[in-house]
């Protein structure tokens, strides 16, 4: 029985071990971490299993806010003075591939399949593993103060359409009856009905890993460090007490894949977009459905473990220390959202959190073979589609390890495109 080696026990390693079981290979997963623990993005995202993911952060005119990223370290978006030295390379590719709308276009086809019909392959993996409840389908509200904000978004919305996104515009009656709780200053929505939600990313990831583990997975706390390559052919993969056998291997390391990509033939582009999160436990008033409120740039919505908000983008490295105050910005940006709940808010009632996105500079994973030998699969990257791209992301794994044709199109998430 082939043995294939999954590095990476977040969303992308999770369903991609089960894909690859189902496929009926022997599994074994590397992680120095616990499934589903707070080091992972998995556990910290904004819960959204959103079809309608597709346009890359960075669009045109970006580059003319990036002197704001730099004076305001407290900004939706920011980047730390001391780490500008070492990133410049990136910004310039994630300015680059939102120059034009052509190329934002362009992005959102490739990214269309990857994330379509999410919330219902998601559901199905939620069953399987016992915690159906997790996943739910009631639609994702966009809220603005009023339509002429909507209106200045147009052109992503545009494409949205174009490439298969359908949505209902709510006014300012209707979505106060949709969510009777919400700051009245929200004058205008547009619900998305195709989207869905995880209610704790966490345990649902837990309960995948705990899945393919019944199924004869095998988990070692192990941080993978590289491969034994022998004739063009993976014969190890190595961790600092040894190796591990494999005929195959998958990198789904998050923000941690960039070291195991060049060692599979690969320097690739991946930077990690530090998030923040806040999660006030029992809430006096919570949202109806998931919402993102165009004037804080995050996502709100209630969890198994309270009512979460999360966002901001910081770009500052792996090893540079949380900015808590990030955090507090979406907690109180949540009370002003919703009036009903307390302006003060005891300390002990909030849990903030910062976590590492895996962002390659134009939006998309790399998905597909390694340049050193197609026994090697990347699957990394995702950036702010980690979570609703990795049920599909996961199929796509156990095809491309079968040496079949991916049931959609991958070319375009190539490691080659930044050669």
């Amino acid at each position: 029985m082939k043995q294939v080696a999954i590095i990476g026990a977040g969303i992308i390693g999770a369903a991609s071990a089960i894909e690859a079981l189902r496929a009926g290979f022997a599994v074994t997963i590397l992680d120095p971490g616990a499934p589903g623990g707070e080091q992972q993005a998995s556990y910290g995202n904004g819960c959204w299993l959103s079809p309608m993911s597709v346009i890359p952060p960075a669009v045109p005119g970006t580059w003319r806010k990036v002197p704001k990223f730099l004076a305001d370290p407290l900004g939706p978006l920011a980047i730390r003075w001391s780490y500008l030295p070492r990133v410049a390379p990136w910004l310039l590719r994630y300015l680059a591939a939102g120059w034009s709308w052509g190329r934002v276009e362009a992005t959102a086809r490739a990214l269309r399949p990857l994330v379509v019909d999410a919330p219902a392959l998601h559901k199905a993996l939620a069953e399987e593993a016992g915690v159906g409840d997790l996943v739910e389908r009631h639609g994702l509200i966009y809220i603005y103060p009023s339509r002429a904000e909507f209106e200045a978004e147009r052109e992503a919305w545009r494409i949205r359409a174009a490439v298969g996104v359908r949505w209902l515009e709510l006014g300012a009656e209707e979505l106060r009856q949709r969510e009777p709780a919400l700051d009245p200053r929200y004058g205008f929505g547009v619900m998305v009905e195709e989207g869905g939600d995880v209610r704790d990313p966490g345990a649902y990831v837990a309960a995948l890993v705990a899945l393919a583990e019944a199924r004869g997975a095998i988990r070692l706390p192990l941080a993978a460090t590289g491969f034994r390559i022998e004739g063009g052919r993976l014969r190890a993969v190595t961790h600092a007490g040894g190796e591990v056998a494999a005929d195959a291997a998958v990198i789904c390391a998050g923000a941690w894949s960039k070291p195991l990509a060049a060692a599979a033939g690969d320097p690739v582009p991946l930077e990690t977009e530090r998030g923040y999160h806040a999660v006030l436990a029992d809430p006096e008033v919570a949202p109806r459905h998931g919402l993102m409120p165009s004037d804080g740039k995050m996502s709100v919505m209630a969890t198994r473990t309270g009512l979460r908000v999360a966002g901001q983008v910081e770009i500052a490295g792996l090893d540079a220390a949380p900015n808590w105050k990030r955090a507090e910005i979406l907690r109180d940006h949540l009370l002003r959202c919703f009036p009903g709940l307390p302006r003060d808010l005891p300390a002990a009632r909030v849990k903030v959190w910062m976590g590492h996105r895996p962002s390659m500079p134009d939006g998309m994973p790399v998905l597909g073979p390694s340049s050193a030998t197609s026994d090697i699969v990347h699957a990394f990257g995702h950036g702010h589609t980690g979570l609703v791209a990795g049920a599909r992301t996961g199929r796509v794994v156990a095809q491309l390890l079968r040496g079949e044709v991916a049931e959609i199109p991958i070319a375009p998430f190539s490691v080659r495109r930044f050669r």
